[in-house]
């Protein structure tokens, strides 16, 4: 099986890949069917964890290796890795401002809280777009030796990992508003579909336009850096045991460092 994935043209990696997390978000929607609640310090673990994982590999899979490219073509590294990472970034921020806003008049209305749990699920697959972009992008580049292939499926990993609460995230908030546990499953399961049709695309860009690739490793850097700083750690801190839930962080950076350094 590892024989396979790694003799695999790049599309079929990247497919595998993002199927993974894709499958991951079902495995967190599941959970609906076993409980109404989910132990929040697991799930807080499992946030700060894939935290860590995120930001090693927004440098060590994506900022490095642009910097890296953006040299190798001969372009001004520092403002065009700046101008994707900010881009990234900004594009989230706003995306976020925009549902917030939209998020906070529907809870004016009689049916809040199902509204306030379908606009989660709007914002969550919005996120997983750039997460999937990510991916593709990652993958896209190891034919020009800025990323290796363990690196770019750590980074599918350790998005993954977040896609489980992620998932659960949408359907036990359904459940609470008195969804099915069929239909909280499915919403659930569906806001992790974009990853695989990103993850194709960010790869597809890549692949055959090579002066992209510094700027889209450092937008794909700047969305990653953003979620992991604004959600996933903030989401955990919120746990009474905060220091626990920051070496989970620190362990999530130090497993992603070593791997990446390690198969580099």
């Amino acid at each position: 099986m590892i024989d396979f994935y790694i003799n695999s043209g790049v599309y079929i990696q990247v497919l595998i890949a993002t199927l993974m997390t894709f499958l991951i978000t079902t495995l967190g929607s599941a959970l609906v069917f076993f409980f109404k609640k989910v132990n929040g310090t697991v799930l807080d673990a499992m946030l700060g964890l894939s935290a860590g994982v995120m930001i090693a590999a927004s440098f060590f899979s994506l900022l490095n290796p642009a910097i890296d490219d953006a040299s190798g073509l001969g372009m001004n590294a520092p403002i065009i890795v700046t101008i994707g990472f900010l881009v990234g970034s900004v594009i989230l921020i706003i995306s976020d401002n925009i549902f917030g806003k939209i998020l906070n008049k529907k809870n004016k209305s009689n049916a809040k809280g199902i509204k306030r749990s379908l606009m989660l699920m709007i914002s969550i697959t919005l996120h997983n777009i750039p997460e999937g972009l990510a991916i593709g992008v990652a993958f896209g580049s190891i034919s020009s030796h800025t990323t290796t292939l363990i690196g770019a499926f750590m980074l599918a990993v350790g998005i993954g990992i977040q896609n489980f609460p992620e998932g659960s995230a949408i359907s036990l908030p359904l459940r609470r508003e008195n969804f099915s546990r069929t239909k909280s499953f499915i919403y659930g399961m569906l806001s992790g579909i974009v990853e695989p049709i990103a993850g194709l695309i960010g790869c597809l860009l890549v692949m055959y336009v090579k002066n992209i690739l510094p700027f889209f490793l450092s937008f794909a850097a700047g969305a990653m850096i953003y979620v992991a700083v604004s959600e996933l750690i903030p989401e955990s801190q919120n746990n009474k045991c905060k220091n626990l839930m920051s070496l989970f962080t620190l362990l999530g950076f130090a497993i992603m460092m070593f791997l990446d350094v390690a198969f580099s």
